[in-house]
């Protein structure tokens, strides 16, 4: 883990092949310790999913920078819209003049073609494109947890897949990566500051993201986590049925 900021504790990562996790560990109030975590793909067409909150923008900057020339990014994707996710969309499309916004094609339609300074490039359901060695799938997820337009990435070399606000966990100085439990943690968090849309259909979405069979889930918030990533979405699944 390389620290790229010491007053924040910005640090970067590597979670998987080419793959890097940056957080940013922050004090919430009423909420205790908490991270904020972005991923960049280094490829020939690199991509980052997650923009990191507005005021983060300088931060996370830096941490990209300290992997990458930040004007080769070519995509800035986001899961859903809010601050986290893209509040400093067009900061970063101001940073990288050949990149574009990557995201579903609801977000795409009622929100990001609106707000970005840059149209989008909307993906459809499954759809895939290619980063280079690396091939990032869209996976449409309304509601799960919450967001109409919410979806995923699937990075499909490394069977990583872009989760989200799935498996949110609390604190701020937590592993970049484990291979223990986070359910458990994440449900917790949940059942004390729900943010679940609690759609009817998660059941079926959570399949979905099963199917993919995914090694690593590379989260928003809290450590990143390898394993079994089919049976831990099944579990997740259970757990909301209950």
């Amino acid at each position: 883990m390389t620290v790229t900021n010491i007053q924040s504790g910005t640090n970067v990562h590597e979670v998987a092949d080419g793959i890097y996790r940056i957080n940013t560990p922050v004090v919430i109030e009423g909420a205790g310790g908490f991270s904020f975590n972005q991923y960049l793909i280094v490829d020939d067409k690199p991509l980052l999913f997650h923009t990191g909150p507005r005021r983060m923008f300088p931060l996370v900057r830096e941490a990209v920078a300290s992997v990458l020339p930040v004007e080769s990014l070519r995509y800035i994707a986001l899961s859903h819209v809010e601050a986290d996710e893209c509040g400093s969309l067009n900061e970063w499309l101001g940073s990288a003049p050949q990149s574009s916004p990557l995201c579903g094609t609801v977000a795409a339609m009622v929100s990001i073609g609106d707000l970005a300074d840059r149209a989008p490039r909307a993906l459809a359901d499954g759809e895939a494109i290619s980063l280079g060695n690396h091939v990032v799938r869209w996976l449409d997820a309304p509601h799960l947890p919450h967001a109409w337009e919410c979806g995923f990435l699937m990075e499909e070399r490394t069977s990583t897949l872009l989760c989200g606000d799935l498996f949110t966990q609390g604190g701020s100085q937590l592993p970049p990566v484990t291979e223990s439990d986070i359910l458990g943690p994440s449900e917790a968090f949940r059942h004390e500051m729900d943010y679940f849309s609690h759609t009817k259909n998660a059941r079926l979405q959570l399949e979905k993201l099963a199917s993919t069979n995914p090694a690593t889930l590379a989260c928003m918030h809290g450590s990143a986590w390898r394993g079994d990533g089919t049976a831990l979405l099944r579990a997740l699944a259970d757990a909301l049925s209950e």
